[in-house]
């Protein structure tokens, strides 16, 4: 991977993610480097391109430009779901491969959009879920395949974050069109990452909902627990919320034993995998890592080899069906079936 040219890529998009760990990934990635930026707020953008050395910035409005650099060979997007999709499709249309942050969307039909125009243009187009690299979940995930834990009966899985009235949240996390709501920017890691761990998508989706603050939590959820169920009888329990400490975890549960990643999701934090089974037992730390960065060199390592990434755009849209479902379950009051679009009927 090292050998190849790296990736030049404008990143769309400046909030807090972008700010704190995309653009800072760059600096740590061995295939990717950051040739532009594009923002909507012209102050924000050039104190940014002056603290990463980045010498194009581009407002919204001259997307188009930024699009016809020919070092602009990928982009990052990492704008509110419920604006992607425009930057998506017209990066696709300008033969730009596509990195967009998760959820894909606000919407199934916008995420069923971006997934057709990047496959009409050809281009490459990953959802960016960095758990698919990151060293202790892969851990897991081998533990898990390798049946070590047997027969796997139930997942508990659980990402919180304290966003009380008066903090410098961001309005769109509030924001239902905008794609915002602890489900979409918390849960999200936990459908996905059960999903990957086993292989398999549910069929079946149960939730409650509560708000407790309903002066700020006008139009999403303060709060979702969640039940998936899969057709060879796993059971997922999920929970997020936006009313309670940084927190989060993964606890997988067989018949021959349990194996968890506390904390599974942050990635401000290291991780602890704790295994427990009828043939061994043991605890490993996993220390801090540039997980952005390993997400970077896995794409551009598509790019540059002509190959498909994993996990597709077609991954992330899924994830969006089961959070629909688990909406659409908290609504009506009992549970709902799952029904997903098939690779060749998106288009």
């Amino acid at each position: 991977m090292t050998s190849l040219k790296p990736v030049g890529f404008a990143v769309v998009g400046l909030g807090d993610i972008s700010q704190v760990a995309i653009l800072p990934a760059f600096r740590h990635s061995r295939s990717a480097c950051l040739v532009a930026l594009v923002s909507g707020n012209e102050d924000k953008a050039e104190r940014l391109a002056k603290k990463f050395r980045v010498s194009r910035r581009y407002l919204y409005d001259d997307y188009d430009e930024c699009l016809d650099q020919p070092d602009v060979e990928a982009v990052y997007v990492a704008t509110p779901p419920g604006v992607r999709q425009d930057f998506v499709i017209r990066a696709a249309q300008a033969g730009k491969h596509v990195l967009c942050e998760k959820p894909l969307a606000a919407t199934v039909p916008q995420a069923i959009s971006m997934v057709n125009a990047c496959k009409f243009h050809h281009v490459r187009f990953m959802t960016a879920y960095r758990k698919y690299f990151e060293p202790a979940s892969v851990a897991l995930k081998a533990i898990v395949k390798g049946h070590e834990l047997g027969r796997v009966d139930v997942i508990h899985t659980l990402f919180t974050e304290f966003r009380p009235a008066g903090d410098s949240s961001p309005d769109w996390l509030f924001n239902r069109k905008l794609g915002g709501g602890p489900l979409m920017d918390l849960g999200v890691y936990c459908v996905n990452t059960t999903r990957w761990l086993i292989d398999e998508d549910p069929v079946r989706a149960s939730a409650v909902c509560w708000v407790r603050n309903r002066k700020r939590f006008r139009e999403v959820e303060e709060g979702v627990a969640f039940r998936l169920d899969f057709a060879s009888g796993i059971i997922v329990q999920g929970t997020s919320t936006y009313g309670s400490v940084l927190t989060s975890f993964l606890s997988v549960h067989g018949e021959n034993g349990w194996a968890s990643l506390c904390p599974a999701y942050a990635f401000e934090q290291g991780r602890l995998l704790t295994v427990d089974t009828s043939v061994r037992r043991f605890s490993r730390t996993f220390g801090k890592l540039d997980e952005f960065a390993l997400e970077l060199d896995e794409f551009s390592d598509c790019v540059r080899k002509g190959r498909e990434p994993e996990p597709d755009g077609y991954e992330g849209l899924r994830d969006l069906v089961i959070i629909e479902a688990i909406h659409r379950s908290a609504r009506a009051h009992h549970s709902v079936p799952i029904s997903y679009p098939r690779p060749g009927d998106v288009r």
